[in-house]
């Protein structure tokens, strides 16, 4: 048999197949997880690559495999495929699944971290290390093992479960993920998030000093704001209690209107609650339907670390108002932390279209998508220096548009990619060439622009 050519409209993603396995991502989930499973064509760790390459290409359900990767020979052949399997019998793969094929896969996202992240690279003698942690919803069938009712944003008498997550806010990388039951809140999880982030990163008493730890209302009960100081830990959170914070607003001396919004006042709080450790505090009111209504805000930062959240230099005089704001807006960063890593995995992976009714199923789609998440950060890192505008693409972007180039592939008789020719008249075709082949330089594959 001789050279043969593939046609695709993601010919682009079959590139970043090969990226994967130059970086060695799945040869070390391969050594970890193993499902026992009668093999008939697919082996079953094969059959969760098909389900991974699936939420790179787009597929918001486990259906999709059939249309976006089953029918797709030339993405099959970029991640090392040399067929598909139909989405029935990855659902059933999925479904066998049991926790502890689910810890295998943990161990396996965290060797694969430690030797791709910045975030565990990062110089805590040099910079502080910033980690957002909250818990979104992710609606389910009601059938399914763990779904509840409980909070789940923008939506009322919904039933679901809950996702924790762990961002290293300064990377974009998603440190650790756990699925609840739907009544699972932040208030529960979020010393096991912690700890499972300590051991990721390998967290010791000196790095823990240099970690600032950001957490909205769901983690400021007095034991989680205790437990996280007593650990050495930079906090900047928000209170719980609504009738403390309503107290401790009404000693504040001073209101100033927010220059940012100027919908809400602030002003510092003068006769603080007391914790393990000196805090500061400030409380912010907001007026709906003619009452005021107050929060809190409580941190052991100092005007250094605040800056350093803001990305802005420390001045050299600083007011009390001035120190007051910086405060506020450092933690009304949060929102482009943790809140935006949320809602890129919803929209451009999907985390909330997959439910199984098996919960370690449903945990191993999970972090089959925070692989994924990762995935695009660690390429758009590697892309930005040819091409600094594609530092601005969300997970969304990416997975609709930069994965989406059409093209065709020259394979050899054994499979192999010797060449990807992408489409001309794609307008992103020139800067993902330009910025895609530094990556692969060593390899045999050549990249040229052609009329597909």
């Amino acid at each position: 048999m001789t050279n043969y050519t593939r046609f695709s409209g993601r010919a682009s993603l079959a590139v970043i197949g090969k990226v994967m396995r130059k970086m060695g991502l799945w040869q070390v989930v391969e050594r970890h997880v193993q499902i026992r499973q009668k093999v008939i064509k697919h082996r079953p760790i094969d059959k969760l690559l098909d389900a991974f390459i699936n939420i790179l290409a787009g597929g918001h359900g486990l259906v999709e495999i059939n249309t976006r990767v089953r029918s797709d020979l030339a993405v099959q052949r970029g991640f090392g495929r040399t067929a598909c399997a139909e989405q029935s019998v990855v659902s059933d793969t999925l479904n066998v699944c049991t926790e502890e094929h689910v810890e295998q896969m943990r161990q396996a996202l965290q060797d694969i971290l430690r030797s791709q992240s910045l975030a565990y690279a990062h110089k805590y003698g040099r910079a502080w290390q910033v980690l957002d942690v909250d818990t979104t919803g992710m609606p389910a069938g009601r059938q399914g093992e763990g779904v509840t009712k409980g909070y789940i944003s923008s939506k009322r008498n919904v039933r679901g479960r809950q996702l924790g997550r762990v961002i290293a806010t300064l990377y974009n990388e998603i440190v650790i993920e756990r699925l609840y039951t739907g009544k699972i809140q932040l208030q529960s999880s979020l010393q096991e998030l912690i700890l499972a982030a300590e051991k990721v990163l390998m967290l010791n008493d000196r790095r823990r000093e240099q970690t600032i730890v950001r957490v909205d209302g769901g983690g400021g009960k007095d034991a989680h704001v205790n437990w996280l100081l007593g650990r050495g830990y930079a906090v900047l959170l928000k209170v719980k209690n609504w009738k403390r914070a309503a107290k401790l607003a009404h000693s504040v001396q001073t209101w100033h209107t927010d220059p940012k919004t100027g919908d809400r006042e602030a002003g510092w709080v003068t006769a603080p609650h007391a914790y393990i450790r000196p805090t500061r505090q400030l409380a912010v009111r907001t007026r709906k339907r003619g009452k005021w209504h107050h929060w809190v805000i409580v941190f052991a930062l100092s005007d250094q670390q605040i800056f350093y959240l803001l990305h802005q230099p420390l001045p050299s005089k600083l007011t009390s108002e001035q120190r007051l704001f910086a405060a506020l807006h450092a933690y009304d960063l949060r929102s482009g932390g943790v809140e935006t890593s949320n809602k890129g995995s919803k929209q451009g992976l999907g985390i909330t279209k997959r439910n199984k009714r098996s919960f370690t199923a449903q945990e191993m789609l999970v972090l089959l998508a925070q692989l994924a998440y990762n995935l695009l950060t660690w390429v758009r890192v590697r892309l930005a220096p040819t091409r600094p505008s594609l530092q601005a693409y969300g997970p969304l972007r990416m997975v609709r548009d930069l994965f989406h180039i059409p093209g065709k592939l020259l394979l050899d008789a054994q499979g192999h990619v010797l060449e990807v020719v992408l489409s001309d008249r794609h307008c992103l075709t020139l800067p993902f060439l330009q910025a895609i082949s530094p990556l692969l330089a060593g390899d045999d594959l050549v990249l040229n622009l052609g009329q597909i």
